[in-house]
C-alpha cells in the first residue's frame, strides 16, 4: 500500500501560452487597406463627376449668360408693339371708366408689375398736334375729362417702362435680376425711337391730325403721356 503525504507539494499546471502579438498588427493593416481602398473609390468617383472644360468653352458660357438688352429688344419689340396695337383701348373711353371705377378699369384693360405699381394700358387716340414741349408733343384730344392733358413722347429721350409693361407678357421672372429687367424697358424705348418715330419731324406736325397707338402708365390720370408704337399724321 502506498503512503500518501498530504503535505507534499503538487505539480504546478503547465503555463498557458501568450496570444500571438501579430494579431493587433494584422487588424491595423486590414483597417489601413480598407481606408486606402475607400479613398481610391472616392477619387475615381470625383474624377468621373468632374466636368473638364476648356478656357474657350468657359468663355462662351460666360458670354451666353450676359444679358444683351438691345438684342433682346430687337427680337421682342415687334411682338410687343403688335400686342399693344391689338389690345389698345380708346383713350377717352379708358379715362371715363377709370374715373368711374379705377380698379375695374385697370383689371379690364391694364396690367400691373407689382401690388403698388400703377396700371399700364395699351391705348389709341386721335387728336390735333400742338407745340413740341421738350421731349413731348402736345395733343388736343376731344372727349377727355375736363382738365386732362395728353402728350406723346417724341424723343430723343424716351422714358418710362410703359411699352414693356402694357401687355403683361414681359415679367420680372424672365430676367436674371432687376438691372436686366430695367435694361429691357430702356431697350424697348430705343426701339420706339428707331421704328415708330423714324423719319418723323415733330415740329412739322403742329396743327395736323395725329393718330397714335401706344402705352400709358396712369401715374396721374389727368396728365397722360403716351409712348407710341405707331404715330401717323394726316396730310
Amino acid at each position: 500500500m502506498t503512503d500518501v503525504h498530504p503535505s507534499a507539494p503538487t505539480a504546478p499546471p503547465p503555463p498557458v501560452p501568450a496570444p500571438p502579438r501579430t494579431t493587433g498588427r494584422r487588424a491595423t493593416r486590414r483597417r489601413t487597406l480598407i481606408a486606402v481602398a475607400a479613398g481610391a473609390v472616392l477619387v475615381v468617383a470625383m474624377a468621373l463627376s468632374t466636368e473638364v472644360r476648356s478656357t474657350e468653352a468657359a468663355a462662351q458660357q460666360a458670354a451666353a449668360a450676359t444679358f444683351n438688352p438691345q438684342a433682346w429688344a430687337t427680337e421682342n419689340y415687334p411682338r410687343q408693339a403688335e400686342a399693344i396695337t391689338a389690345s389698345a383701348v380708346d383713350l377717352a373711353q379708358l379715362l371715363s371708366e377709370v374715373a368711374a371705377d379705377p380698379e375695374a378699369a385697370g383689371t379690364r384693360y391694364g396690367h400691373k408689375t407689382g401690388a403698388t405699381s400703377p396700371f399700364t394700358y395699351p391705348v389709341k387716340t386721335t387728336g390735333t398736334a400742338g407745340a413740341v414741349q421738350g421731349t413731348f408733343l402736345a395733343l388736343d384730344v376731344p372727349g377727355l375729362p375736363a382738365g386732362t392733358t395728353a402728350r406723346v413722347q417724341i424723343g430723343p429721350a424716351i422714358t418710362g417702362t410703359a411699352v414693356r409693361d402694357a401687355t403683361g407678357t414681359v415679367e420680372f421672372g424672365q430676367f436674371t435680376n432687376q438691372v436686366d429687367y430695367a435694361a429691357a424697358g430702356t431697350a424697348l424705348n430705343d426701339q420706339v425711337r428707331t421704328t415708330a418715330l423714324a423719319g418723323i419731324d415733330p415740329a412739322a406736325l403742329t396743327g395736323r391730325q395725329v393718330s397714335v397707338v401706344g402705352a400709358v402708365s396712369l401715374l396721374t390720370p389727368t396728365s397722360i403721356a403716351i409712348t407710341p408704337v405707331q404715330l401717323e399724321a394726316a396730310p
